[in-house]
C-alpha cells in the first residue's frame, strides 16, 4: 500500500517561503492598527465619548484611502511579476508611475475633503455639535493624505522586491512617533492642553508625514526605484492601473461599507457607536495578520504568474487559504477567551455612556467578533490571490454585494429598526464578511481547479 503524499502546496519549502514573506508584512501591517489602537486606548482613558468623532471621520477618509491604495496595488503586482522573471532591475518605472499617481490622488483628495467636510456630516443628520467635531477630525486627517499615499507606494514596492523587513522597521518607528504625539496632544502632557479626538487626528497626520522621508530614503538606497529602466511593454501602464482600479472598487466597498456602519451606529446613539467601534478595532487588528498572509500570497501568485507557472499559482493560492484559516481560528479563540481582559484594556472599568458600562458591553460583542475574524481573513486572502493572477472584476462585484448591498442594510435593520444596537451592528458585519469569504473562496477554488 502506497503512502499518500502531502499536496504540493503543503511542502515545507512552500510553507517556509510564505512565512518568510508574510511574517514581516503582517507585523508591518499590524503597525497601522497599533497606531489606531493606541489612539482608541488613549481616548478610552481620557475621553471615550469622543471616539465616535474619530470613527465617523474615517467614512470619507477610509473610502479615499481604499481608493488610493487600490490604485497603487498595481505597483506590487507588476513588480512581483518582474521579480519572477528575474527583471526586477527594470522595475523603477513601475514604482515611479505609482508614486506620481499616489501624489496626484493625495492632492486631489485633500482639496476635495478639506472644504466640504462640514457640509458632508451635516447632511448625514448628525447633531450640529457632533457633525462639526467629526468634520474637524476629517479636515486634519485629509492633510495627511500625502503621507499616506507616498508611504503606501514605497511600502508596496519594498514588499514586492522581498524587502518587507525594511518597511516593518520604518512603520514601527512610526508607532513610537504616534505614541509620543498621543501623549502630548491627546492626553495633554507638556505645554499642550488635551485635544481629544482632534489630537488623535493630528497624531495620525503628523506620523504619516514624518514617515515620508525614511521610506523614500530606503527606496533610493536599497532598490532600483529611481534608477533608469527600459520602457516596458506597450500596455504596461494600462495593465498596472487596471489591476488597481478593480482593487480600488473592492476597497471602497469594504472600507466604505464598514465606515458607513459607524454612521448608522451614531444614528442609534453615541454609546452604540463607541462600543461597536471598539469591537471593530479588534477585527481590524486581526485583519492586519491576514493582510500579511494575503499580500505574501499575492506576491507569490504574481511571481508564478509572471513565469507562466500555473501549478505555482495553484500551490501559492491554496497554501495562502490554508494559512489564513489556521491563523483565523487561533486569533478568534484568543479574542473569545480573553474578551474580558481585552475590554478592560481598551476602556476604564468605570467608563460609561448613557448609564451603560462600556467594558461589559464591549465584552459581549467579542464573541461575534471572534467568529467574524476567520471569515474576514478568508475573504481578504482569496480576493488578493485572484487579483494577482489578473482576475479583478468579479472579486470587486462580490465585495460590493457583500458590504454595500447586504451589510449596510442589515446593519440598519438589525441595529436601528430591530433595536439591537451595537449587537445588531456587529451581527451585520459578521454577515457581510461571511458572505464575502464564501464567495471569494469558491471563486478562487473554481479558478484554481479549472484545467488550463
Amino acid at each position: 500500500m502506497t503512502q499518500r503524499a502531502w499536496p504540493a502546496w503543503a511542502r515545507a519549502s512552500e510553507i517556509l517561503d510564505l512565512l518568510r514573506l508574510s511574517g514581516p508584512i503582517a507585523v508591518s501591517r499590524a503597525s497601522m492598527m497599533l497606531m489606531g489602537l493606541t489612539d482608541a486606548i488613549v481616548l478610552g482613558r481620557m475621553a471615550p465619548e469622543e471616539l465616535p468623532f474619530v470613527l465617523n471621520s474615517w467614512l470619507p477618509m477610509g473610502i479615499s484611502l481604499g481608493f488610493g491604495m487600490g490604485i497603487l496595488l498595481g505597483v506590487q503586482v507588476l513588480t512581483s511579476e518582474l521579480l519572477g522573471r528575474g527583471r526586477e532591475a527594470h522595475s523603477g518605472r513601475i514604482f515611479r508611475r505609482g508614486l506620481v499617481a499616489g501624489i496626484a490622488i493625495a492632492i486631489a483628495i485633500t482639496l476635495l475633503l478639506y472644504p466640504t467636510a462640514s457640509a458632508l456630516f451635516s447632511s448625514l443628520g448628525f447633531d450640529p455639535e457632533v457633525a462639526e467635531a467629526v468634520a474637524s477630525c476629517t479636515r486634519i486627517l485629509s492633510l495627511g493624505m500625502l503621507g499616506f499615499m507616498v508611504t503606501t507606494v514605497c511600502g508596496m514596492y519594498l514588499e514586492a522586491l522581498r524587502r518587507p523587513l525594511i518597511s516593518t522597521a520604518i512603520m514601527y518607528f512610526g508607532v513610537v512617533v504616534n505614541v509620543l504625539f498621543n501623549v502630548f496632544l491627546v492626553a495633554g502632557y507638556g505645554p499642550f492642553e488635551p485635544m481629544g479626538a482632534d489630537g488623535v487626528a493630528w497624531a495620525t497626520t503628523g506620523t504619516r508625514t514624518i514617515l515620508i522621508l525614511p521610506f523614500l530614503f530606503a527606496v533610493v538606497l536599497l532598490t532600483p526605484g529611481f534608477k533608469p529602466s527600459d520602457a516596458g511593454a506597450e500596455n504596461e501602464t494600462k495593465r498596472q492601473f487596471s489591476v488597481g482600479v478593480g482593487t480600488a472598487i473592492s476597497n471602497i466597498a469594504e472600507w466604505g461599507g464598514f465606515n458607513f456602519t459607524y454612521v448608522i451606529a451614531t444614528w442609534i446613539s453615541l454609546q452604540a457607536n463607541t462600543v461597536y467601534g471598539y469591537a471593530t478595532q479588534m477585527m481590524g487588528l486581526a485583519f492586519m495578520a491576514f493582510l500579511g498572509i494575503g499580500t505574501a500570497t499575492s506576491v507569490r501568485v504574481a511571481e508564478s504568474f509572471g513565469r507562466g507557472d500555473q501549478q505555482g499559482i495553484n500551490d501559492a493560492s491554496r497554501l495562502g487559504v490554508a494559512a489564513t484559516i489556521i491563523v483565523g481560528i487561533l486569533l478568534g479563540l484568543i479574542v473569545f477567551v480573553l474578551r474580558e481582559p481585552i475590554s478592560l484594556g481598551l476602556v476604564r472599568a468605570d467608563a460609561e455612556m448613557d448609564d451603560v458600562l462600556l467594558a461589559p458591553a464591549l465584552a459581549a460583542l467579542l464573541f461575534t467578533v471572534a467568529l467574524a475574524i476567520v471569515f474576514d481573513g478568508l475573504q481578504c486572502t482569496a480576493s488578493m490571490a485572484l487579483r494577482a493572477q489578473g482576475i479583478v472584476w468579479v472579486p470587486s462585484a462580490i465585495h460590493i454585494g457583500s458590504f454595500f448591498v447586504l451589510m449596510i442594510p442589515m446593519g440598519y435593520w438589525l441595529g436601528l429598526v430591530q433595536g439591537r444596537g451595537a449587537q445588531g451592528m456587529i451581527e451585520a458585519a459578521f454577515i457581510g464578511v461571511f458572505v464575502a469569504a464564501i464567495l471569494q473562496w469558491a471563486l478562487l477554488e473554481w479558478k484554481t481547479a479549472r484545467p488550463r
